[in-house]
């Protein structure tokens, strides 16, 4: 029996409809015309779906392109604006936060903002101080939150102090300090239950290693106590009663060996030290060399330092007169009114320690035994002079000490029977 090889083949060599060469033999003319112009219109549609999926492709490339530039634009205009605030935080704080939270860069919540602070990066420690000091209901809680941050747990006093002083620059304002260290005291017997009897004890004690800790190692105070001075001064600071030999001396030889580490502020300038100053104007100044001259200069005030200026937008200043261990008086002068000067009471012949920028750059120490200033009113001389006094005259760490010492004295009393 013979089969037709037209009709009847195997499966992989039948001809399909799809094969563009195929045309069946049973077709009339018309048909075969009318067939190959449908797949001719079929090629063009699937060249035409080809070429548009080509392009969707590209589209989608193009589209997915855009938000990857969109985010990356987004994401450096937020490190710009986050930067921005940065920068303004440390000019003045309070308005760095509120750029902060006005674009939605923090949330204007105590543990936000606190955490901000506590991570610190490329924030000013001063400006830190500053705000946490603020006694603004909020500010308080700022602190409250940014203090329990730190982990005290197991520490002894001085290395908690250590840690609690690097996070930020002490203010120079006694009721700031006080919160301040008042927080302190109420976190560190929190972590430490039982090592002191309250935090008054934790309190005087953390401002008399901080005092131990200038008078070891500033090389200003020439009377350095030892370790039986510094028990001394401590006895009956623990509710009457007096604290462990043994902890103090511990607390004394820490210190001794190793002083508390100032944090560099970030800036790397000076401008936030001018931000807010304590007075400024201007004055004459009495020249230190062999032809003595009056030079006209801008005085600022602040930090307890006293710098002068050659002119108002000058970054740098000309000199600086920490006024540490100085005295000020009222002078007369037979060329110039309204004098006053800056001394080193009982000077013996030493020289005010002070340095001065020379024309060719070069920082040198100054060469005054006194610094004789004149100002350009009565009015003013007496602002200068009482702005320098408190400038000179204040130690908060002293008067809240003793405040404080007071208050224990006076409870103590009032529990006798």
């Amino acid at each position: 029996m013979t089969v037709d090889s037209e009709i009847f083949m195997p499966k992989s060599k039948a001809p399909k409809m799809d094969d563009l060469d195929y045309i069946p033999v049973d077709l009339s003319p018309e048909e075969r015309s009318e067939l190959e112009d449908i797949r001719r219109r079929k090629g063009i549609l699937l060249q035409e779906i080809q070429r548009l999926r080509e392009e969707l492709r590209e589209a989608i490339l193009e589209v997915e392109g855009l938000e990857t530039s969109t985010e990356g634009s987004k994401t450096l205009q937020k490190s710009r604006h986050v930067a921005m605030g940065r920068k303004k935080f440390n000019m003045d704080p309070k308005k760095g936060i509120v750029f902060l939270v006005e674009n939605e860069l923090l949330r204007h919540t105590s543990e936000d903002i606190s955490q901000f602070l506590y991570k610190g990066e490329g924030l000013n420690k001063t400006a830190i101080g500053d705000y946490l000091g603020e006694r603004d209901d909020f500010n308080i809680k700022v602190l409250q939150a940014f203090v329990d941050l730190h982990e005290f747990t197991d520490l002894n006093l001085v290395q908690a102090l250590r840690q609690f002083l690097w996070s930020f620059r002490l203010p120079g304002e006694a009721q700031k300090i006080d919160r301040m260290m008042e927080a302190f005291a109420q976190r560190y017997c929190h972590c430490n239950p039982g090592v002191f009897q309250s935090t008054d004890t934790c309190y005087v004690l953390s401002f008399a290693i901080i005092m131990l800790n200038t008078s070891l190692h500033n090389p200003n105070v020439r009377d350095k106590p030892g370790v039986d001075r510094f028990i001394s001064m401590n006895r009956g600071i623990n509710e009457g009663g007096d604290l462990p030999e043994d902890l103090l001396r511990n607390l004394y030889e820490s210190i001794k060996n190793e002083p508390f580490k100032i944090p560099e502020d970030d800036g790397n300038d000076l401008t936030h030290t001018f931000f807010n100053p304590d007075r400024e104007g201007w004055l004459l100044k009495l020249g230190g060399g062999r032809v003595k001259t009056w030079k006209r200069r801008w005085f600022i005030l602040t930090d307890n330092c006293l710098y002068y200026f050659e002119y108002t937008t000058d970054k740098e200043p000309r000199g600086i007169i920490p006024l540490e261990n100085l005295s000020i008086r009222e002078v007369e002068d037979p060329r110039k009114p309204n004098c006053f000067e800056l001394y080193i009471p009982n000077n013996r012949g030493q020289l005010i320690k002070a340095c001065k920028t020379e024309a060719d750059g070069r920082v040198v120490e100054g060469n005054h035994n006194v610094y004789r200033i004149s100002a350009p009113t009565p009015e003013e001389k007496d602002e200068w002079i009482h702005s320098i006094k408190s400038a000179v005259s204040v130690d908060p760490f002293y008067e809240m000490l003793a405040a404080r010492k007071k208050r224990i004295s006076l409870k103590k009393k009032e529990e006798q029977p």
